[in-house]
């Protein structure tokens, strides 16, 4: 494996551990990684379907859930290559007053 493809399972595995512990993930930390999957791709290393399966892996062995058991099988329709479905847990609100 090479070094690009090494460096896109540490970010994706920093992306999904930090969001799984509750944490913000920085957004330019979300698209560079974005960017070097597509660069894998144009530069030949890997393919959409290969980042894919890899990024799934990844998100498999921090959540314990695939990505479609969180967020549908049909994902990509929503978080086409090279989008990375990052989302940050929900903030609790609490209403401010009685009304």
């Amino acid at each position: 494996m090479n070094a690009l493809l090494i460096e896109l399972e540490v970010r994706w595995h920093n992306i999904f551990t930090t969001l799984k512990a509750g944490g913000d993930v920085a957004p330019g930390l979300r698209l560079r990684t974005e960017g070097l999957m597509e660069a894998a791709v144009l530069s030949g290393e890997a393919t959409p379907d290969g980042l894919s399966n890899a990024m799934e892996t990844c998100y498999l062995e921090v959540y314990g859930r695939s990505i479609a058991q969180n967020f549908a099988d049909n994902w990509q329709e929503f978080f086409p290559f090279p989008q990375i479905p990052a989302m940050g847990k929900r903030a609790p609100v609490y209403p401010s007053t009685p009304d």
